[in-house]
């Protein structure tokens, strides 16, 4: 499948499905739909971000948490997290749900994110294996470099992680090795 013929799940506020939409259309018209973010940290207590392909239909070239998505029609949120984290980077590791958010944020392109999002959490010790059509680079960084980082430079980064680690979800995340 491919953003052009993809579907998520539109949901209401309390995570309640409502229907389905075109991934694009749903993004073009920001309507709420279910998701998911995966952290991954590891042993040495840094998280891997990935930078997100430049073909991309949004944010392409900007920084961000291991892998973001959206389970399809039919597919539960742990399994689509699963199977993302495949795809994209290569890897498969144990991944704990720890909680969700709901944000709303104008993306490039005329889009709107409008989520609700499961955050999952998970260990890996090794080295990713990107899709280059998905991911132009990895990086393990810890803490406070990445707080460092995108203090100076925000706009490398995209909205909902910038929004996350305000947040400080991540880190309140980030399970004891």
């Amino acid at each position: 499948m491919d953003d052009t013929t993809e579907h998520v799940i539109l949901v209401d506020e309390q995570d309640r499905e409502v229907g389905t939409a075109g991934k694009l259309d749903a993004h073009v018209r920001g309507q709420l739909h279910r998701a998911f973010s995966i952290i991954v940290w590891n042993t040495m207590g840094e998280m891997l971000l990935q930078k997100r392909a430049l073909s991309k239909y949004h944010s392409g070239g900007l920084w961000t948490n291991a892998c973001c998505g959206h389970p399809r029609p039919g597919e539960g949120v742990a399994a689509a997290a699963r199977r993302r984290l495949r795809e994209e980077l290569g890897f498969e590791c144990r991944l704990d749900e720890v909680g969700t958010i709901t944000y709303r944020a104008g993306l490039d392109r005329g889009m709107t994110e409008n989520e609700y999002v499961h955050v999952f959490h998970g260990f890996f010790d090794g080295d990713p294996s990107p899709d280059p059509n998905e991911v132009s680079e990895t990086r393990w960084v810890g803490a406070a470099m990445l707080d460092q980082d995108m203090d100076r430079t925000p706009d490398a980064f995209t909205v909902w992680f910038v929004k996350y680690m305000r947040a400080g979800w991540p880190l309140a995340a980030r399970p004891a090795a």
